[in-house]
């Protein structure tokens, strides 16, 4: 399928999942590239006409650059000055989907001019897209004031193919798109993860039998806030018909297994302000400098020098997103000692298999688990930190001296949700167990799905036996459901 641009409001979410994720082609409408060619002209007019003109990149210098004067010759020079010199960063490349994000989400300056482009820029970037291959964009290194450092890597092949005229240079390396794509990509991989998350939960809260009162959406709704209600409602919907076939418990659960549906529903508060932050951020023009047209600005139009480069909304997003894994691989931790304290579940202590409590001979036991989901608790955790804004300054003439924050956010975002797949992987273990160990057949029918899923890949316990291979199988399937294109409503990704 081929998606039509037609103006920046197009780059959406959707766009996103559909052009980075799933490869699908991309192209401007005729109509809107006719609007970029008049928009172009306007510029150019400006430049040539306006006495006062006065725009950085064209007839002004960059960076340190910035003050010194420019003749005919200067600006020509200028120009055709490629994009090579920033491309400094290096190690482990971003993801494919990420680096597709980045260039759809260059469109945003160029659809209505604000960014200067040409028409057969536009056209070479939805090359990029349908064409490839996409260049490598490493993830480390990106201590830049804006985004030059990721822009140059990712256009300078593209660069190196044109001769550049004023204006253009800019229009690939001024902004901040790849702000905004990393930013949707952590919105749509923590909208999955979240998903997963539900999933997990539901089955460990069915496998230790907790009272289906603590889950009822009457009490999201009393609570407050489309995420609490939204939190409750799919819980409920996952544990509909949770106690067929097994009598209720009489008392209430402990207090993780209470707060469930509580710390779900701030997880889906933090992906939330994700998506309206990166549907924000997609959209955005951020160019330095924005062109005005005439018919905005009056004259031959105007030119105004920016900060729209830096992206202040994208860190903080991500770091809630990344926060709410690590709150939830505590929930892990809880639930999953819920189910191997004999004390508070009224299972055998350990979840051994085929003993009553307090007749084993320590075999077949899977009381090792909750001190797995400690270790990469403590690493979502460290991972789940502020990301402040640098205080550091790499400028070496003074105009460089803020860096952007996102590129330093993402990778910690993306490492605390890897954490919690496998807290998630080793809980989902600890349920099958329990399950397992109680003779309980019958759960959920949306958790069907789950639980063949985990005991494909980690068999029952019956006896002691190396564990550690089989949890990183499940957590690498369950890994792959979220970043697998077709996943689907069980979590998954079959």
């Amino acid at each position: 399928m081929t998606h039509f641009l037609t103006s920046r409001h197009d780059i959406t979410l959707n766009l996103v999942r559909d052009v980075a994720w799933r490869g699908e082609a991309l192209a401007v409408a005729d109509v809107t590239l006719d609007d970029i060619d008049k928009q172009r002209e306007a510029f150019l007019a400006f430049v040539r006409c306006d006495s006062d003109a006065r725009v950085y990149g064209v007839n002004q210098g960059q960076g340190e650059m910035i003050a010194e004067a420019m003749d005919e010759a200067d600006r020509e020079r200028l120009a055709r000055l490629k994009p090579l010199a920033a491309a400094v960063p290096f190690g482990e490349p971003y993801p494919e989907r990420v680096v597709r994000a980045m260039v759809l989400a260059r469109f945003a300056n160029l659809l209505e001019g604000h960014g200067t482009g040409s028409v057969r820029l536009v056209q070479a970037l939805a090359a990029m897209l349908n064409e490839g291959p996409l260049p490598k964009v490493p993830q480390k290194g990106q201590g830049g004031p804006g985004e030059i450092l990721v822009l140059y890597t990712l256009f300078a092949d593209l660069a190196q193919s044109l001769d550049l005229e004023p204006g253009e240079r800019g229009a690939l390396i001024n902004g901040a798109p790849a702000a905004a794509a990393v930013l949707a990509d952590a919105a749509l991989v923590g909208e999955r993860r979240l998903a997963l998350a539900e999933r997990v939960l539901a089955l460990a809260i069915v496998a230790f039998n907790a009272p289906a009162e603590h889950y009822e959406p009457v009490v999201g709704s009393l609570l407050g806030g489309a995420h609490n209600e939204t939190a409750f409602n799919n819980l409920a919907a996952l544990l509909d018909g949770m106690t067929n076939g097994v009598a209720a418990r009489d008392h209430q659960a402990p207090v993780g297994y209470r707060i469930v549906p509580h710390v779900l529903g701030q997880a889906h508060a933090a992906v939330e302000q994700a998506h309206l932050m990166a549907t924000q951020s997609l959209s955005a023009v951020t160019h330095n400098p924005i062109y005005l047209a005439p018919e905005a600005a009056g004259g031959y139009g105007r030119s105004l020098s920016t900060g729209g480069y830096h992206n202040a909304v994208a860190a903080p997003a991500m770091d809630q997103i990344a926060g709410a894994c690590a709150d939830l691989c505590l929930v892990c931790l809880r639930l999953c000692v819920g189910l191997l304290n004999g004390r508070v579940s009224g299972y055998p202590d350990f979840l051994l298999s085929g003993r009553k409590a307090g007749e084993s001979d320590g075999h077949g036991a899977v009381g090792y688990l909750p001190m797995a989901i400690t270790g990469f608790m403590e690493e979502a955790r460290a991972a789940a930190t502020r990301t402040f804004i640098p205080a550091s300054d790499a400028s070496v003439f003074g105009q460089d001296d803020v860096t952007a924050p996102a590129f330093l956010a993402w990778p910690k975002t993306m490492a605390a949700g890897a954490s919690m797949e496998a807290c998630l992987a080793v809980t989902a273990v600890a349920a099958s167990q329990a399950l397992h160990v109680t003779g309980r057949t019958q759960i959920p029918a949306p958790l069907t799905g789950l639980l063949d899923d985990v005991r494909h890949h980690v068999r029952t316990v019956e006896g002691d036996r190396v564990l550690g291979p089989d949890l990183g199988a499940l957590t690498n399937h369950l890994r792959a459901g979220v970043f697998t294109d077709d996943h689907n409503s069980d979590g998954s990704g079959r």
